[in-house]
């Protein structure tokens, strides 16, 4: 499909701006050329895995799907100057265990010419159906892998950054002009997780055909928010989805898989007839979030035979429809050099605090643990977890903070920001509503692995997710998280008139 007249106007226009030196907003920020490469490569391991995601052992008896990496670089430029840039690549990941995107980089370095690597990062989808990369060295007892005939995780950790590099590389150098458009749409994918009873204790996956239920603890977002991403002949080259609920379908399987978004990525490609497109899960604040139902079941059980679909098409087919739904206005409105800066800082947050009465709990279930006698790697490693508990409820304020890279961006009149936690949903919210973004795009699980971030709520309700085990950092923590993203984002956005002095209009 050859450019438009409109098209090849504008991306002629930024270009005459940008050699110029003429700013197309106040302050610094410049509407420069986009540049952009894609890239994906598969990351299935070619051997049994131990698969994360879960507290028991599970060994891969096959691959189901495959797994990929799919990789986003951008790049604005005035002439040969580059302006700023970002290289995201996502892993269908359980999550980004601490250590492995410091790795990439070091991997990297060299090998990326122009590249800034503070500006790459790493985000998982979250499916519990991938390999392990957790270094066992620290965590003897968590699993109990057998050493014959099946891949380490150090094994598996090695062969996923050379598959990383390889998906850097590729995107990095094959970054041509090229345009973006941004739209949103709806699907109805996640649903809010914990069951709240009339006793005021929560559950997760609680049974909601129970006299005693009252309700969910928390909402759902239903919104599919979209980054088209084109080249200079109006080509599909890129998709990012932008959806509040992490990848857990299967999550129990004894095998290899992407879970809903390879049906996903499968769909879209056919639908939007580009077999190589380069498609990016981004998985929005959904900490207590899930595509497991908690009510309805038997009717959404019904219409999915009745459309000879599994549960992972059907998810596929909903956010498909969202897709499509948008994609000819995407194209209507397609953005050759937009407002582009990307910013990376290290925010420091206060630990989870410790309650008086989980402290008690768990100093019992240590008393439990240790009456039992002889105990298995599994028992071990709960009773650690409870021992942990305890040492920091004795530390206190003394307890370290938890440090966390923080990326921010604007692309346009959109924003992107990422966190390393399983964020509950509510922070999600309250970071789109203030922002001053058009469209605001987080990616949770990014650059780290914080665990799960919960509200007040999920603390003084308990069961998992909400409990200190799975919490490195807790409600303060995730208000200052909240505050100073919208802070990063408002300096990304010229200041309303009545903060700059202009005069009201009536």
């Amino acid at each position: 499909m050859s450019s438009t007249p409109l098209f090849r106007s504008l991306l002629s226009l930024s270009l005459t701006l940008g050699l110029t030196g003429i700013s197309l907003l106040p302050g610094t920020l410049y509407a420069a050329e986009l540049h952009i490469g894609h890239a994906t490569v598969d990351i299935t391991p070619d051997r049994p895995v131990a698969l994360a995601g879960q507290f028991n052992t599970r060994i891969s008896t096959k691959a189901e799907t495959p797994i990929v990496a799919a990789a986003l670089a951008m790049e604005s430029k005035e002439g040969d100057k580059s302006v700023d840039q970002a290289l995201i690549i996502t892993c269908d990941l359980v999550a980004i265990r601490d250590g492995l995107q410091d790795r990439l980089r070091m991997s990297l370095a060299g090998k990326l010419p122009g590249l800034d690597l503070k500006k790459l990062l790493l985000n998982a989808t979250h499916t519990h159906t991938a390999p392990l990369t957790l270094e066992l060295e620290r965590n003897p007892n968590r699993y109990e892998i057998p050493k014959e005939g099946v891949m380490q995780p150090s094994e598996y950790t090695a062969f996923l950054l050379t598959r990383l590099v390889e998906v850097a590389e590729q995107a990095w150098k094959n970054r041509q002009p090229g345009g973006v458009s941004w739209t949103l749409g709806h699907a109805v994918v996640g649903q809010n997780r914990r069951a709240v009873y009339a006793d005021g204790r929560a559950q997760m996956y609680g049974n909601t055909n129970d006299a005693r239920f009252r309700g969910l603890e928390g909402g759902e977002d239903h919104g599919v928010e979209m980054l088209f991403f084109w080249n200079a002949k109006q080509e599909l080259q890129a998709l990012a989805v932008n959806l509040a609920c992490p990848a857990q379908e299967v999550e129990s399987r004894k095998a290899i898989n992407a879970d809903f978004w390879h049906e996903t990525r499968e769909q879209l490609r056919k639908e939007l007839k580009a077999p190589n497109l380069t498609i990016l899960g981004w998985i929005s604040a959904a900490g207590d979030q899930s595509p497991h139902l908690m009510f309805r079941k038997k009717a959404e059980e019904r219409m999915r035979k009745l459309r000879g679909l599994t549960s992972k098409e059907e998810i596929a087919r909903r956010v498909t429809a969202a897709v499509m739904d948008t994609v000819e206005i995407a194209r209507k409105e397609i953005t050759p050099s937009p407002p582009f800066t990307h910013q990376v800082e290290t925010l420091s947050l206060p630990p989870r605090r410790i309650l008086p009465r989980e402290k008690e709990q768990a100093q019992m279930q240590i008393t439990q643990y240790e009456n039992m006698g002889t105990l298995n790697n599994y028992l071990l490693n709960m009773l650690e977890r409870e021992r942990e508990v305890v040492r920091r409820a004795e530390a206190g304020d003394k307890a370290p903070n938890y440090e966390m890279e923080l990326h921010t961006l604007r692309l346009g009149e959109v924003a992107i920001a990422t966190n390393p936690f399983e964020l509950y949903l509510n922070y999600g919210i309250q970071m789109k509503s203030r922002s001053p973004a058009l469209q605001t795009f987080l990616i949770q699980l990014a650059c780290g692995s914080g665990l799960y971030l919960p509200t007040p709520e999920a603390i003084e309700g308990g069961s998992y997710s909400g409990l200190p085990h799975t919490n490195k950092v807790g409600p303060e923590g995730g208000q200052i998280l909240v505050d100073r993203t919208v802070e990063a984002i408002r300096g990304m956005w010229p200041a309303p008139a009545a903060e700059t002095g202009g005069a009201k209009k009536e």
